[in-house]
């Protein structure tokens, strides 16, 4: 058969198929699901992270600078993603991808954007003025995070495919950490908001609410956003 006709007949496996789906309470790896149309449910609250101007970055910088600031923010991203029980389950250029599961799910990924706003103010940044005095380069970034249901499958074809993300969580969390407000780098769903813990929502003494509500038009929907930080132990 041509490429062509293995195109076609594949696109009309995939869409005349039924779909096996069960619940899962862990964060799957690419072999547990099948290629076709299988997929695990979650019920978990995901965070993206985004490093803010990369192509201004890249074109404005050295190329080993550019790679310098992509593995410092994303390195610290990382470790603060699993020091509070994330599982990172993709990387997108200058961004990563992470999913929390079970009760605490929401606190957990709303923490963790207030670390990565500490470390990129407080330690990458100061870092990056001490090693190049001369350079008035800082970080900006932003941390989006939903919750909902996650609907897990595997897409690509045999020797090259991974996992693929379907639902709200996913789609939301990546477009609010594209968000530009000056100061601000956590944005947080209503539904996430909702279902903070006490820490994760107040702070400073007296203890006041870290999060202030606004419009997100372009989905018409209420979110919150914080300049706040929170140092890591």
């Amino acid at each position: 058969m041509s490429t062509l006709a293995d195109i076609q007949s594949e696109v009309k496996d995939i869409l005349r198929t039924d779909w096996k789906r069960r619940d899962g309470t862990v964060v799957p790896a690419t072999d547990d699901i099948q290629l076709g149309n299988d997929a695990v449910c979650l019920k978990a609250a995901v965070l993206y992270a985004d490093l803010a101007e990369s192509t201004a970055l890249v074109k404005g910088h050295k190329d080993w600078f550019a790679a310098e600031i992509y593995k410092a923010y994303l390195v610290s991203a990382c470790r603060l993603i699993r020091l509070n029980g994330g599982d990172i389950t993709a990387f997108d250029g200058d961004r990563v991808m992470a999913v929390f599961l079970g009760d605490g799910k929401n606190s957990a990924a709303a923490k963790t954007a207030l670390m990565i706003n500490y470390i990129v103010k407080n330690v990458i940044n100061a870092a990056i003025k001490e090693q190049y005095p001369n350079t008035a380069f800082q970080i900006q970034q932003a941390v989006g995070v939903d919750s909902g249901d996650l609907f897990v499958a595997r897409t690509g074809i045999r020797g090259s495919n991974d996992l693929v993300w379907v639902g709200r969580p996913a789609n939301y969390a990546a477009k609010l950490c594209s968000l530009r407000d000056g100061g601000y780098s956590s944005y947080i769903t209503e539904d996430v908001f909702n279902a903070l813990n006490e820490a994760s929502k107040y702070g400073g003494d007296p203890k006041r609410v870290m999060w202030e509500k606004i419009m997100w038009n372009d989905q018409g929907m209420a979110i919150y956003r914080s300049n706040w930080w929170w140092t890591p132990d």
